[in-house]
């Protein structure tokens, strides 16, 4: 992968400052999806349109539809008007792969009668058409104060890069539509691994690939499963992002601090 401003110059350490504690580091692993993109802007929206069309192809094949509420028991949350609100950082739909949502949707259609295969390819299937659907409508943004933080990241020599359970080549998507693909120098997809979080493997390839020790690494995420990745790993700093959700603040028990948004880290010179 190729270079980026970023990845040009060693940094000779920054101090990352996040609710009262310091961490010494060179670099920043991010995940995506709730960390830098609005998760429930863009997956909310796939989810509904892959559940929508699976029912439909069961309709078809005169099996019975989805549950109504399958989704929320994938993690998503819906307000008393129907509408989506919030997801659960703990659920498969946040913390789980790709491959991992569609063995649940196959599991949907073997209990509805189809065979095991056949209920792998049609869940195939309907992930292609809601990736085709996303893909046409580039559904993504940024979450509040994620551009002004990567540009002082920059600015301080930080080496950056992506550690994501979305797949490598979607998660360089969805950079180049967010327009921050060239803050990165590395991006580690579930793909790129043989066991992907809570496991330590994805921080240590982001490291090695970055070219910095993993005790010098800050990663934030907005999981537990990314805080426990990071500790797993051994990385200077594992900081949870409760964005916009006060009360979630106390649910991430492995972090070494919660923060509500961007604006509470602070980047300065190691004294």
């Amino acid at each position: 992968m190729n270079s980026t401003e970023s990845g040009n110059s060693r940094s000779p350490g920054v101090l990352l400052t996040a609710a009262g504690k310091e961490f010494e580091i060179e670099a920043v692993l991010f995940d995506k999806d709730g960390t830098l993109m609005d998760f429930i802007y863009t997956w909310g929206r796939w989810g509904e349109r892959l559940l929508a069309r699976f029912s439909s192809e069961l309709a078809k094949r005169r099996r019975p539809s989805l549950s109504s509420d399958l989704l929320q028991l994938w993690g998503i949350q819906y307000n008393a008007e129907g509408q989506i609100s919030g997801y659960d950082r703990n659920s498969p739909l946040s913390m789980g792969t790709v491959d991992d949502l569609l063995t649940l949707l196959a599991l949907e259609g073997y209990k509805a009668g189809l065979s095991w295969a056949a209920a792998r390819v049609l869940a195939a299937q309907c992930r292609m058409a809601a990736d085709e659907e996303l893909e046409r409508s580039r559904t993504a943004r940024l979450l509040p104060g994620v551009q002004p933080f990567l540009e002082q990241c920059r600015q301080a020599g930080l080496r950056l890069g992506i550690v994501t359970s979305d797949e490598t080549e979607a998660a360089e998507k969805h950079l180049e539509w967010l327009g921050i693909r060239s803050y990165f120098s590395v991006c580690v997809g579930a793909d790129r691994v043989g066991r992907g979080k809570p496991y330590p493997e994805m921080v240590e390839l982001a490291c090695r690939e970055l070219g910095v020790e993993i005790g010098k690494a800050a990663i934030i995420g907005d999981t537990d499963g990314d805080m426990q990745m990071a500790r797993a790993a051994g990385a200077a700093a594992a900081l949870a992002l409760a964005e916009g959700q006060a009360e979630v603040r106390e649910g991430f028990p492995s972090a070494n601090a919660v923060i509500a948004g961007y604006y509470e880290l602070r980047l300065g010179q190691v004294r």
